[in-house]
Formats: C-alpha cells, sequence, structure tokens
C-alpha cells in the first residue's frame, strides 16, 4: 500500500511518547504531559523518558557542560556566516571519536545533551564578536542556557516560562526528526550520527522552522488595545492568524494548554506573555464569530512565540532551541531503536 509521505503509516513500536490528535492528549511513557510536567524538571523529565524511572539526577547532564577541547577549537574556527543549526551539526559529529564512542548509548545520549546549549550558546556568542562564558553549575540546565547566552542570571519568570516550553516539546512520537535518528540508528550507527541526521532534518522549515508569523503578529499587535483591531482587519483581507490551527491535534493542543497557564501564572511578571494570554482570547471569540465550525484552536508555536520574546530570544535561536529540547526524544528512540533494531528499508515503487 502506498501512502505518500508515509502518512498514517505505522513504522515503530515504542514506550516513549504518544500522540492522540482526535482526544488532543500527549503522553510522556504513558502519563499525560499535563499530570507529569508541573512537578518536573528538565534533568528529571529527561532521564524518566531516557528510563522510565523518576526522581533521578545524572551527573552527567553536569559534566557534559565541558565541551571536549576539540569541539572548543572546531567551534571557534568555522565560519560565522554558518547558519547555528549548522554549527550544532558539525560540533555533534566531532563527538563521534573512538573514546566517546567506547561509551554507553545512554552516557552519550546525556553527554550530548547536556552539550547542546552549551554549543548553541558559544557559537551564538562568536557570531555576535562574544566570547563564550563558563557554565555555573549551581543553574539547573534550562537556567543555565540563558545564562550562556546572555551572562546575566535569568528571571523566575523567564526560567520558568523557557522550562515549560523545553519540557513540552522534547518528544512528540514519530515526527520527521525523530524518524531520521531512528533511521540513522537502524543502520547500526551512532548516537552523534542519529542527533547530526535529526538536526538535519530539523532545519527544514517544514518541521522546525521559527514561528516568524508569530513573533510579526505580536509585534504588530503590540499592546492590548490594539489585540481586535489587527485581527479585525487580518480577517477582512482574508490573511491567516498565525500560531492557530494544528496538523494533528483537531481539538486543543495540549501543549498550547500548559503553557498558557505558565504564561497565566506568571501575570504580571512580563508584559510579552500578558499580551500573548490576552490576545488568544480575543482571537478565539473572533475566529468562532468569523469562521463558525472551523474548529481553530491556539497551537504551540502561539506561546512559544511568547515565550521567546519574553526571555529577549534572537529569532534566529528558536529552532536551536527548540533541538536543546528536541534531542531527549531523539536520544530516547534512538536507544529504544537500538534495543530491538530493524533496518528500516521501505519499498518504492517505479512510475518512469
Amino acid at each position: 500500500m502506498f501512502q505518500k509521505g508515509l502518512k498514517d503509516v505505522v513504522a515503530v513500536h515504542t514506550k516513549i511518547a504518544s500522540v492522540d490528535g482526535e482526544k488532543g492528549e500527549l503522553r510522556y511513557r504513558g502519563e499525560l504531559v499535563d499530570k507529569i510536567i508541573p512537578n518536573s524538571t528538565f534533568e528529571q523529565l529527561s532521564i524518566y523518558l531516557w528510563t522510565g524511572k523518576k526522581e533521578l539526577v545524572s551527573p552527567l547532564l553536569i559534566k557534559g557542560r565541558i565541551l571536549p577541547q576539540h569541539v572548543v577549537n572546531l567551534l571557534q574556527v568555522l565560519p560565522i556566516e554558518l547558519q547555528v543549526m549548522d554549527a550544532m551539526k558539525t560540533a555533534i559529529s566531532a563527538f563521534g571519536t573512538p573514546e566517546f564512542l567506547g561509551k554507553s548509548k545512554y552516557e552519550q545520549s546525556v553527554l550530548l545533551t547536556a552539550a547542546l546549549p552549551v554549543i548553541v550558546a558559544t557559537y551564538y556568542r562568536k557570531q555576535k564578536g562574544l566570547d563564550p562564558i563558563e557554565s555555573r553549575n549551581d543553574l539547573g540546565h534550562t537556567a543555565n542556557f540563558l545564562f550562556l547566552l546572555t551572562g546575566n542570571s535569568p528571571t523566575r519568570a523567564q526560567v520558568e516560562a523557557l522550562e515549560t516550553y523545553l519540557l513540552l516539546t522534547m518528544e512528540h512520537g514519530l515526527n520527521a526528526s525523530t524518524f531520521a535518528a531512528r533511521v540513522t540508528i537502524s543502520t547500526e550507527s551512532d548516537i552523534p550520527s542519529a542527533i547530526v541526521s535529526a538536526l538535519g532534518t530539523m532545519k527544514g522549515p517544514l518541521h522546525g522552522g521559527a514561528p516568524s508569523g508569530v513573533l510579526d503578529l505580536l509585534d504588530e499587535m503590540e499592546t492590548s488595545d490594539q489585540v481586535r483591531n489587527v485581527i479585525e482587519r487580518k480577517l477582512a483581507k482574508g490573511e491567516r492568524i498565525m500560531g492557530f490551527g494544528h496538523r494533528i491535534y483537531k481539538t486543543e493542543d495540549p501543549r498550547s494548554i500548559l503553557l498558557r497557564e505558565k504564561c497565566l501564572a506568571l501575570q504580571g511578571e512580563d508584559a510579552w506573555l500578558d499580551l500573548a494570554t490576552y490576545a488568544e482570547k480575543e482571537i478565539i471569540q473572533l475566529l468562532n464569530e468569523r469562521k463558525p465550525g472551523r474548529g481553530l484552536y491556539t497551537n504551540v508555536e502561539f506561546y512559544a512565540a511568547a515565550i521567546m520574546r519574553a526571555i529577549n530570544l534572537d529569532p534566529l535561536l528558536f529552532t536551536p532551541t527548540f533541538s536543546v529540547a528536541r534531542v531527549v526524544g531523539w536520544t530516547a528512540h534512538a536507544m529504544e531503536q537500538a534495543e530491538d533494531n530493524t533496518l528500516f528499508r521501505p519499498q518504492s515503487v517505479y512510475i518512469g
């Protein structure tokens, strides 16, 4: 049976996560994300996705913040014209030394997850003509990432908002980049190669592209009193309202629900988060009035864009930051594939 793009084709059995678009449910190892995420840190949830065990902290997530010297040297000589995603691929491939590959797949996965935000921050600062910053081991994974980018201690609101986003995007079933990682591992290749494959897939605008449309929308609205005028004008012109609707979810995206709740909990602490929560209510009301029956719900990109604005993250860093989260899912799937491996080899139909 031919299915273009393998749509709806079941390719793997997995214990890691499940996505139910009809019910609007995302589960990590069988647990609804809205139940597990509020009480988890990045470190705890990563280990849970990797191992199925809770309340563990791996010292490797601290150890991995120190990049091998040859990786540091490589980042220093890369041309600044490269996109951050390309620098990430190059740096990760440089981990493929015999010494590193001699470690267990689990240890490699943890070390590379810890290294990725350091790689992003180091190369981004190089592009801006700034020196790299040494990690602070008193900070958690998310807070340290923000510190490495700016050199400033992040606020509580910034850390909580970004961490919620990272927790909600570290895994999402057999998406394109995760499938690429599993295909690579199915050849009995290694973890760094699987991550490089996934990064190359994530770079594509149809998968990991930045929510530039939502960022532009927030900029255009700017303040709450402008929201209704801006949306009414766009609807009158027949323009799409960015950040609403999803290919898989036919009801509310569970990730957007949790991001909304986090933004509401932080109300008054950041103007962009306040604008997003106010604008969403207005936009949903207008969409229901103008497009009844369409079922257009807020997707994860809407609140992701608001969070990126709130923490002053350069739009060029959106996809790299997405990858800093999703590397957990890539490596979890890579290890699962290796445990019960079969080489992926689908068929093609010649039509020439």
